[in-house]
C-alpha cells in the first residue's frame, strides 16, 4: 500500500515538473514562432516579383505592425504578388 502511494506521488511530481517546464518555455516558443513569422515574411517580401516601391511598402507595413503586417502579407500580399506576375 505504501509503495502505491509513493508511486502516485512520484507520478504527480513528474507531471508537475513537465507542466512547470511547459509553463516556463511557453513564452519562448511563442517568441520563436513570432520571430519566424516576421523573418519569413521579410524574406518572402524581398524575394517576390513586386516592384521596388511595393516591396518597400510591404516591408514598412511589416516593421510598423510586425505580427499583423506579416499575417497580412501571407494572406493578401503574396496572393496579390502572384496575381500580378500572372497578369504580366
Amino acid at each position: 500500500m505504501m509503495s502505491l502511494i509513493a508511486q502516485q506521488q512520484a507520478e504527480l511530481i513528474s507531471e508537475d515538473s513537465v507542466l512547470a517546464a511547459l509553463a516556463i518555455n511557453f513564452p519562448l516558443v511563442i517568441l520563436a514562432a513570432y520571430a519566424l513569422l516576421f523573418i519569413g515574411a521579410l524574406i518572402s517580401i524581398l524575394g517576390s516579383a513586386l516592384s521596388g516601391g511595393m516591396k518597400l511598402v510591404w516591408v514598412i507595413v511589416a516593421f510598423m505592425a510586425p505580427f499583423l503586417g506579416s499575417l497580412l502579407w501571407f494572406v493578401i500580399g503574396r496572393a496579390d504578388a502572384r496575381r500580378r506576375v500572372v497578369l504580366r
